[in-house]
């Protein structure tokens, strides 16, 4: 348990705080700094690194979150309001980072080897809002994560 825990927690951890990190931080600083054609470039290639830690991230919350309510808790009947609403909003956040992964990721990134910039600027602004969502989802997972037990 405390092995599965420590790395449901990373995990969350990881895809959160990247999220938070991109849109609170580096979104502002790139749009005053850099022009158009280079903040798709930089978007691009931060999507390429960090889109695979949420891949991983994405795994291990599936895998220890189910080895835990099942092996740990006694299966899905047994487990509190809180961790169904945590597994319900988890995998909307799933289903979002696939659409935004395979949707406007690869069609930004299309749009980038044809140099057609206004195309790929339509496609991050699209990724911009699917990571706002899922940002505010995580969020709101952290806070039923560690207070939900006590309502």
């Amino acid at each position: 348990m405390p092995v599965a825990i420590s790395l449901h927690l990373l995990a969350a951890v990881v895809w959160v705080g990247g999220m938070f990190f991109a849109y609170v931080v580096l979104r502002p600083v790139a749009a005053n700094l850099l022009e158009p054609p280079l903040r798709l470039t930089l978007w691009t290639q931060v999507f390429k690194r960090f889109f695979p830690w949420v891949w991983m991230a994405i795994i291990i919350l599936l895998g220890t979150g189910f080895w835990m309510a099942f092996a740990v808790f006694g299966g899905m009947a047994k487990i509190g309001l809180h961790v169904h609403l945590m597994i319900a909003l988890g995998v909307v956040m799933i289903l979002l980072f696939m659409h935004a992964y395979f949707g406007p990721f690869r069609r930004l990134q299309e749009a980038l080897v044809i140099n057609d910039m206004p195309a790929g600027a339509t496609k991050l602004n699209q990724i911009r809002k699917l990571i706002a969502i899922n940002l505010i989802l995580g969020l709101l997972v952290t806070i039923i994560a560690t207070g939900g037990r006590y309502l």
